[in-house]
Protein backbone atom coordinates (compact mmCIF):
# COMPACT_ATOMS: atom_id res chain seq x y z
CA UNK A 1 0.00 0.00 0.00
CA UNK A 2 1.33 3.55 -0.79
CA UNK A 3 3.15 5.71 1.85
CA UNK A 4 1.92 8.56 3.32
CA UNK A 5 4.68 11.36 4.50
CA UNK A 6 4.69 15.12 4.95
CA UNK A 7 5.12 15.80 1.39
CA UNK A 8 1.16 14.38 0.05
CA UNK A 9 -0.15 15.61 2.98
CA UNK A 10 0.97 19.39 2.19
CA UNK A 11 -0.53 18.35 -1.22
CA UNK A 12 -4.04 17.16 0.39
CA UNK A 13 -4.57 19.90 2.48
CA UNK A 14 -4.13 22.50 -0.45
CA UNK A 15 -6.35 20.11 -2.01
CA UNK A 16 -8.87 20.12 0.65
CA UNK A 17 -8.85 24.03 1.19
CA UNK A 18 -9.55 24.41 -2.89
CA UNK A 19 -11.89 21.62 -2.72
CA UNK A 20 -13.80 23.06 -0.25
CA UNK A 21 -13.87 26.93 -1.56
CA UNK A 22 -15.56 25.32 -5.19
CA UNK A 23 -17.99 23.43 -3.01
CA UNK A 24 -19.51 26.65 -1.40
CA UNK A 25 -18.80 28.56 -4.98
CA UNK A 26 -20.37 26.06 -7.11
CA UNK A 27 -22.22 23.37 -5.43
CA UNK A 28 -20.48 20.37 -6.57
CA UNK A 29 -19.41 18.96 -3.20
CA UNK A 30 -15.44 19.12 -4.22
CA UNK A 31 -15.34 15.73 -5.12
CA UNK A 32 -15.10 15.99 -9.06
CA UNK A 33 -12.15 18.78 -8.27
CA UNK A 34 -10.12 16.50 -6.08
CA UNK A 35 -10.43 13.15 -8.21
CA UNK A 36 -8.05 14.06 -10.74
CA UNK A 37 -5.83 15.26 -8.58
CA UNK A 38 -6.19 12.57 -5.71
CA UNK A 39 -5.40 9.88 -8.82
CA UNK A 40 -1.76 11.39 -9.71
CA UNK A 41 -0.98 11.30 -5.63
CA UNK A 42 -2.30 8.02 -4.91
CA UNK A 43 -0.10 7.10 -7.88
CA UNK A 44 2.78 8.65 -7.13
CA UNK A 45 2.90 7.33 -3.48
CA UNK A 46 2.71 3.80 -4.91
CA UNK A 47 -1.06 2.44 -4.60
CA UNK A 48 -1.59 -0.25 -6.71
CA UNK A 49 -3.15 1.06 -10.41
CA UNK A 50 -6.44 -1.39 -9.73
CA UNK A 51 -7.22 0.36 -7.04
CA UNK A 52 -6.27 3.96 -7.39
CA UNK A 53 -9.34 5.82 -9.16
CA UNK A 54 -12.02 3.33 -7.03
CA UNK A 55 -10.35 4.60 -3.64
CA UNK A 56 -9.94 7.96 -4.92
CA UNK A 57 -13.40 8.68 -5.88
CA UNK A 58 -14.09 6.93 -2.29
CA UNK A 59 -12.18 9.26 -0.39
CA UNK A 60 -12.99 12.43 -1.99
CA UNK A 61 -17.01 11.28 -1.50
CA UNK A 62 -16.26 10.94 2.12
CA UNK A 63 -15.19 13.99 2.64
CA UNK A 64 -18.12 15.79 1.05
CA UNK A 65 -20.17 14.51 4.01
CA UNK A 66 -18.38 16.88 5.74
CA UNK A 67 -17.83 20.05 3.37
CA UNK A 68 -21.47 19.61 2.19
CA UNK A 69 -22.48 20.06 5.76
CA UNK A 70 -20.35 23.22 6.15
CA UNK A 71 -21.28 24.79 2.72
CA UNK A 72 -24.72 23.96 3.26
CA UNK A 73 -25.02 25.81 6.45
CA UNK A 74 -23.21 29.09 4.80
CA UNK A 75 -25.63 29.06 2.05
CA UNK A 76 -28.75 28.26 4.07
CA UNK A 77 -27.87 31.84 6.07
CA UNK A 78 -28.10 33.27 2.78
CA UNK A 79 -31.90 32.24 1.92
CA UNK A 80 -30.52 30.41 -1.05
CA UNK A 81 -31.64 27.00 -0.41
CA UNK A 82 -35.29 25.49 -1.91
CA UNK A 83 -36.13 22.92 0.85
CA UNK A 84 -39.04 21.72 -0.97
CA UNK A 85 -36.91 20.70 -3.78
CA UNK A 86 -34.13 18.71 -1.55
CA UNK A 87 -37.18 17.43 0.24
CA UNK A 88 -38.11 15.85 -3.06
CA UNK A 89 -34.59 14.74 -4.46
CA UNK A 90 -33.44 13.32 -1.60
CA UNK A 91 -35.11 9.98 -1.49
CA UNK A 92 -34.06 9.45 -4.86
CA UNK A 93 -30.50 10.35 -4.11
CA UNK A 94 -30.32 7.38 -1.35
CA UNK A 95 -31.64 5.00 -3.71
CA UNK A 96 -29.16 5.86 -6.65
CA UNK A 97 -26.08 6.40 -4.26
CA UNK A 98 -26.48 3.05 -2.62
CA UNK A 99 -27.11 0.98 -5.92
CA UNK A 100 -23.72 2.63 -7.20
CA UNK A 101 -21.28 2.83 -4.10
CA UNK A 102 -22.71 -0.60 -3.14
CA UNK A 103 -23.97 -2.63 -5.98
CA UNK A 104 -21.99 -1.22 -9.17
CA UNK A 105 -18.80 0.64 -8.10
CA UNK A 106 -16.71 -2.34 -7.67
CA UNK A 107 -17.39 -4.32 -10.98
CA UNK A 108 -16.40 -1.27 -13.04
CA UNK A 109 -12.87 -1.04 -14.20
CA UNK A 110 -10.22 2.18 -13.82
CA UNK A 111 -10.10 2.93 -17.47
CA UNK A 112 -14.26 2.70 -17.21
CA UNK A 113 -15.06 4.40 -13.67
CA UNK A 114 -12.31 7.83 -15.69
CA UNK A 115 -14.17 7.66 -18.87
CA UNK A 116 -17.88 7.82 -17.57
CA UNK A 117 -16.33 10.74 -15.11
CA UNK A 118 -14.73 12.34 -18.23
CA UNK A 119 -18.10 12.48 -20.55
CA UNK A 120 -20.07 13.49 -17.32
CA UNK A 121 -17.82 16.53 -16.88
CA UNK A 122 -17.99 17.59 -20.76
CA UNK A 123 -21.53 17.49 -20.57
CA UNK A 124 -21.84 19.41 -17.61
CA UNK A 125 -19.00 22.30 -19.19
CA UNK A 126 -21.43 22.25 -22.25
CA UNK A 127 -24.21 23.23 -20.32
CA UNK A 128 -22.97 25.93 -18.63
CA UNK A 129 -20.31 27.69 -21.64
CA UNK A 130 -23.26 27.71 -23.94
CA UNK A 131 -25.35 29.86 -21.35
CA UNK A 132 -28.66 28.85 -23.12
CA UNK A 133 -31.49 29.81 -21.92
CA UNK A 134 -34.24 27.39 -20.89
CA UNK A 135 -38.06 27.68 -22.17
CA UNK A 136 -40.00 30.18 -20.05
CA UNK A 137 -42.55 28.15 -19.51
CA UNK A 138 -40.23 25.00 -18.46
CA UNK A 139 -40.45 24.54 -14.66
CA UNK A 140 -39.56 21.59 -11.85
CA UNK A 141 -41.65 18.61 -12.06
CA UNK A 142 -43.88 17.59 -9.67
CA UNK A 143 -42.52 15.29 -6.44
CA UNK A 144 -42.53 12.08 -8.55
CA UNK A 145 -40.58 13.30 -11.31
CA UNK A 146 -38.41 15.12 -8.75
CA UNK A 147 -37.50 11.79 -6.72
CA UNK A 148 -36.63 10.19 -10.43
CA UNK A 149 -33.94 12.48 -11.41
CA UNK A 150 -33.00 12.35 -7.82
CA UNK A 151 -32.32 8.90 -8.50
CA UNK A 152 -30.42 9.32 -11.81
CA UNK A 153 -27.98 12.49 -9.67
CA UNK A 154 -27.63 9.81 -6.99
CA UNK A 155 -26.46 6.90 -9.09
CA UNK A 156 -23.93 9.11 -11.66
CA UNK A 157 -22.76 10.50 -8.53
CA UNK A 158 -21.51 7.34 -6.82
CA UNK A 159 -20.01 6.13 -10.30
CA UNK A 160 -17.97 9.65 -10.35
CA UNK A 161 -17.14 10.47 -6.80
CA UNK A 162 -19.04 14.02 -6.71
CA UNK A 163 -21.49 15.60 -4.48
CA UNK A 164 -24.05 15.61 -7.56
CA UNK A 165 -23.74 19.27 -8.32
CA UNK A 166 -22.39 18.65 -11.79
CA UNK A 167 -25.51 17.33 -12.80
CA UNK A 168 -27.90 19.22 -9.94
CA UNK A 169 -27.30 22.70 -10.66
CA UNK A 170 -27.68 22.33 -14.45
CA UNK A 171 -30.77 20.58 -14.22
CA UNK A 172 -32.35 23.30 -11.98
CA UNK A 173 -30.94 26.29 -14.03
CA UNK A 174 -32.66 24.55 -16.93
CA UNK A 175 -36.01 24.43 -15.10
CA UNK A 176 -35.52 28.13 -14.56
CA UNK A 177 -34.34 28.06 -10.85
CA UNK A 178 -31.86 31.26 -10.68
CA UNK A 179 -28.38 29.61 -10.20
CA UNK A 180 -27.90 30.89 -7.04
CA UNK A 181 -30.46 29.07 -5.40
CA UNK A 182 -29.34 25.76 -8.00
CA UNK A 183 -25.64 25.96 -6.54
CA UNK A 184 -27.68 26.13 -3.14
CA UNK A 185 -30.06 24.35 -3.32
CA UNK A 186 -26.96 21.60 -4.70
CA UNK A 187 -25.03 22.20 -1.84
CA UNK A 188 -27.87 20.74 0.36
CA UNK A 189 -28.38 18.30 -1.70
CA UNK A 190 -24.76 16.75 -1.28
CA UNK A 191 -24.64 15.49 2.18
CA UNK A 192 -27.36 12.90 1.31
CA UNK A 193 -25.31 11.76 -1.77
CA UNK A 194 -21.98 11.22 -0.10
CA UNK A 195 -23.57 9.76 3.06
CA UNK A 196 -25.44 7.17 0.64
CA UNK A 197 -22.46 6.75 -1.13
CA UNK A 198 -19.95 6.40 1.51
CA UNK A 199 -21.96 3.66 3.11
CA UNK A 200 -21.90 1.53 0.03
CA UNK A 201 -18.08 2.62 -0.75
CA UNK A 202 -17.14 0.63 2.89
CA UNK A 203 -19.95 -1.74 2.35
CA UNK A 204 -18.51 -2.62 -1.25
CA UNK A 205 -14.79 -2.14 -0.49
CA UNK A 206 -14.84 -4.86 2.85
CA UNK A 207 -16.82 -7.18 0.55
CA UNK A 208 -14.17 -7.06 -2.39
CA UNK A 209 -10.71 -6.02 -1.28
CA UNK A 210 -11.20 -6.76 2.68
CA UNK A 211 -9.03 -4.69 5.42
CA UNK A 212 -6.20 -3.47 3.43
CA UNK A 213 -3.43 -1.03 5.62
CA UNK A 214 -5.11 2.31 5.76
CA UNK A 215 -8.18 1.86 4.13
CA UNK A 216 -11.73 1.27 5.63
CA UNK A 217 -13.55 -0.33 2.70
CA UNK A 218 -12.38 1.87 -0.32
CA UNK A 219 -11.51 5.02 1.58
CA UNK A 220 -8.12 5.58 2.29
CA UNK A 221 -8.82 7.51 5.64
CA UNK A 222 -5.44 9.10 6.64
CA UNK A 223 -5.93 11.32 2.83
CA UNK A 224 -9.70 11.44 4.34
CA UNK A 225 -8.91 13.41 7.57
CA UNK A 226 -5.98 16.00 6.18
CA UNK A 227 -8.63 16.49 3.62
CA UNK A 228 -11.93 17.89 5.77
CA UNK A 229 -9.33 19.77 8.27
CA UNK A 230 -9.03 22.32 5.48
CA UNK A 231 -11.87 21.78 3.19
CA UNK A 232 -14.48 22.64 5.87
CA UNK A 233 -13.10 25.70 6.45
CA UNK A 234 -13.07 27.22 2.93
CA UNK A 235 -16.76 26.20 1.95
CA UNK A 236 -17.95 28.49 3.66
CA UNK A 237 -15.67 31.23 1.93
CA UNK A 238 -16.78 29.71 -1.41
CA UNK A 239 -20.69 30.07 -0.77
CA UNK A 240 -20.34 33.67 0.31
CA UNK A 241 -18.42 34.69 -3.28
CA UNK A 242 -21.46 32.59 -5.01
CA UNK A 243 -24.15 35.31 -3.25
CA UNK A 244 -21.66 38.21 -4.33
CA UNK A 245 -20.31 37.30 -8.18
CA UNK A 246 -22.07 38.39 -11.18
CA UNK A 247 -23.88 35.07 -12.38
CA UNK A 248 -21.82 35.12 -15.41
CA UNK A 249 -18.68 34.49 -13.87
CA UNK A 250 -19.56 31.89 -11.49
CA UNK A 251 -20.87 29.92 -14.75
CA UNK A 252 -17.76 30.95 -16.47
CA UNK A 253 -15.88 29.38 -13.80
CA UNK A 254 -18.20 25.70 -13.35
CA UNK A 255 -17.55 25.31 -17.42
CA UNK A 256 -13.59 26.28 -16.90
CA UNK A 257 -13.25 24.13 -13.67
CA UNK A 258 -15.12 21.27 -15.43
CA UNK A 259 -13.38 21.27 -18.68
CA UNK A 260 -10.51 21.08 -17.08
CA UNK A 261 -11.27 17.76 -15.17
CA UNK A 262 -12.74 16.47 -18.08
CA UNK A 263 -9.32 16.40 -20.43
CA UNK A 264 -7.26 14.99 -17.20
CA UNK A 265 -9.59 12.25 -16.53
CA UNK A 266 -10.41 11.41 -20.48
CA UNK A 267 -6.12 10.99 -20.45
CA UNK A 268 -6.31 8.84 -17.49
CA UNK A 269 -8.75 6.43 -19.09
CA UNK A 270 -7.06 6.48 -22.51
CA UNK A 271 -3.84 5.20 -20.09
CA UNK A 272 -5.84 2.56 -18.29
CA UNK A 273 -6.82 1.19 -22.19
CA UNK A 274 -3.57 1.35 -23.25
CA UNK A 275 -4.47 3.57 -25.88
CA UNK A 276 -2.06 5.79 -25.77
Amino acid sequence: MMTFGWDIALCLLVLGSVGGFMAGLLGVGGGMILVPFLTMLFSWKGMPLELVVHACIATSMAMICFTSLSSMRAHHKRGGVLWPVVAALVPGVFLGGFLSGGVVFSFISTAWLALVFSLFMAYSAFNMAIDKKPKPSRQLPGFLGTTFVGTIIGFVSGLVGAGGGFLTVPFLVWCNVNIRNAVSTSAALGFPIALANTIGFIYSGLKDIGWQPGMVGYIYWPAWLTLISTSVLMAPVGAHFAHTWPVKRIKKIFAFVLSFICLYMLRTSLIAFELI
